[in-house]
């Protein structure tokens, strides 16, 4: 929808807001950014109505790190963000939430933990 407008030649900032009913916030978001979406609407944490908004942690490293857009967003400041967060709310982090979840970027056994230390 946002290419097919954007081709029609409006200039206007579009923005994308997704819920993760199905477990796809975070891929939605990336695609409206990739269709031309200059603002995202997201939350910390994931948190949301019913199973949540899209992570700002979750849009901020894809972007990053595949490289498909820019951010405003101070990375360092993203895991201290959640804690505090969680300890306002009192809505734990699941521990394997990705990016802040404290097994997120934890090794500690089988092969995992093999590959990584023959090539870290």
């Amino acid at each position: 929808m946002i290419e097919t407008v954007r081709e029609k030649g409006y200039d206007a900032t579009f923005s994308v807001h997704n819920h993760n009913d199905l477990g796809m916030g975070t891929a939605n978001t990336l695609t409206g950014v990739q269709a031309g979406a200059r603002q995202v609407e997201v939350t910390i944490n994931g948190i949301g109505e019913r199973a949540g908004n899209t992570s700002l942690e979750e849009v901020v490293a894809a972007i990053h790190t595949k490289k498909i857009g820019t951010t405003n967003i101070n990375r360092e400041y993203i895991g201290e963000s959640s804690k505090l967060l969680s300890k306002i709310t009192g809505v734990n982090v699941q521990p394997n939430k990705a990016i802040v979840g404290s097994n997120a970027f934890s090794h500690s056994s089988g092969i995992h933990q093999d590959g990584f230390l023959k090539k870290p």
